[in-house]
């Protein structure tokens, strides 16, 4: 099967266009690292950048890149016009079966939408959500974005949710849905988290630095633990110096030895901190799919999260995490208490978690779901039914020819 993944570029979303290679955020990473994996199916990324730089051929053996420039003019100012033309012109050449289309704040689920191909769209942030949230101001980046996903979501074959509440989301706008949660990285499930014993509770907080994160009112919440179990807590992520929430943040952090921010942190740094945490703390107001607990849940860390959006459905109570309440700082103290007043059952909860996040977050299994949701688009049996009827799967001997009268977004 040939599957063109329409995602982002983050040399693009940081301006880092001098990066020798691309890298397209964790979750889509995790996919590309899952279909790297099989051999049936012929992957190739498509990424527009405003500025050309390193594109190598391929990402592995069955994964081709395709780095397209698009002037700025074609861009966010005029309804991604450009981005879009560029990639119909470079599908025209692939030709794949099957178009994907990552993300719904930019320009791919928009490309994929009037690529002229059969076609799914992820959505990874709710973004009409978002916008509620936060009630963001018309015009402003959340607003834009909430309008992409409406005028985008009916003009695709499908939507790929990542949990139920991204499912309950969009069952208004989208044709068809599935749900099936971000791949994470395999290096995770290579970590055991190892706690020094007699070293005081590490809470660890990932994410960029914002409200929707709501890192300051986790931490005024831990002032009434710290007298009592003198926890330290690292915050990484990115914040952005000059932003009213993030110079409260470096505030609120300066004023406290237990916490430090170690800002941005990659994977490495990411593994090393997820080897020593007493527990990860994601206290969100607004969170679809985190990787940060999904990541943390297959390295055997402990988990104390919101119980927003769809992390009841990474998370089961008591089970494999600790739910919480973001906007009560006393639910926020007793979830953490959990963990740190009984850690043998808190290590029991996370070998579980480890357990079940092989089961349902492995690059291979997301990959191979992926496939089935591609054969039902396409209308081709999965490779157990032809086996049971005798007909075959081999992908390629239908490919449609792109149609140029497709309608574009005015």
């Amino acid at each position: 099967m040939r599957i063109a993944l329409l995602t982002t570029d983050n040399r693009e979303h940081y301006r880092d266009y001098q990066a020798s290679v691309p890298y397209f955020g964790t979750a889509p990473e995790a996919l590309l690292e899952g279909f790297a994996r099989l051999p049936e199916a012929e992957v190739h990324v498509v990424s527009c950048t405003q500025q050309a730089g390193p594109a190598p051929e391929r990402l592995a053996a069955n994964i081709f890149f395709h780095s397209l420039r698009v002037p700025k003019f074609g861009w966010a100012r005029t309804g991604f016009q450009g981005c879009i033309r560029a990639v119909r012109r470079r599908l025209r050449a692939i030709r794949p079966d099957i178009v994907h289309g990552q993300g719904t704040e930019r320009d791919c689920a928009l490309s994929a939408a009037f690529s002229g191909y059969p076609n799914v769209v992820t959505v990874h942030g709710n973004m009409r959500r978002i916008a509620r949230v936060t009630r963001a101001r018309p015009f402003s980046y959340w607003w834009v974005a909430a309008r992409l996903e409406a005028f985008t979501l009916p003009r695709s074959q499908g939507v790929v949710c990542l949990t139920r509440h991204t499912q309950s989301e969009v069952a208004g706008l989208a044709n068809r849905t599935w749900i099936v949660p971000n791949a994470v990285p395999a290096v995770f499930f290579d970590i055991n988290a190892q706690p020094q014993p007699n070293a005081p509770p590490r809470v660890l907080c990932v994410g960029n630095v914002c409200h929707l994160k709501n890192q300051n009112a986790f931490i005024r919440a831990l002032d009434g633990l710290v007298d009592t179990w003198s926890i330290q807590a690292t915050f990484l992520g990115r914040a952005q110096r000059g932003e009213p929430y993030a110079d409260e943040f470096f505030r609120l952090v300066e004023a406290r030895p237990w916490c430090l921010w170690g800002g941005f942190a990659d994977r490495g740094k990411l593994s090393e901190s997820y080897l020593k945490a007493t527990l990860l703390a994601l206290p969100s107001l607004e969170d679809n799919c985190p990787m940060a607990v999904m990541e943390a849940m297959a390295a055997g860390v402990p988990v104390v999260a919101a119980g927003v959006g769809g992390v009841p459905d990474l998370i089961e109570e008591g089970k494999t995490g600790f739910l919480c309440d973001p906007l009560d700082a006393a639910s926020m103290r007793r979830a953490i208490e959990k963990v740190l007043l009984a850690p043998s059952a808190a290590g029991n909860m996370a070998r579980q978690a480890k357990s079940r996040a092989q089961q349902r977050f492995h690059p291979e299994v997301i990959a191979r779901r992926h496939i089935e949701i591609y054969r039902e688009v396409l209308g081709v049996p999965s490779t157990n039914e032809a086996a049971g009827s005798g007909r075959s799967t081999s992908p390629g001997t239908a490919r449609p020819v792109p149609s140029d009268t497709v309608s574009q977004p005015s």
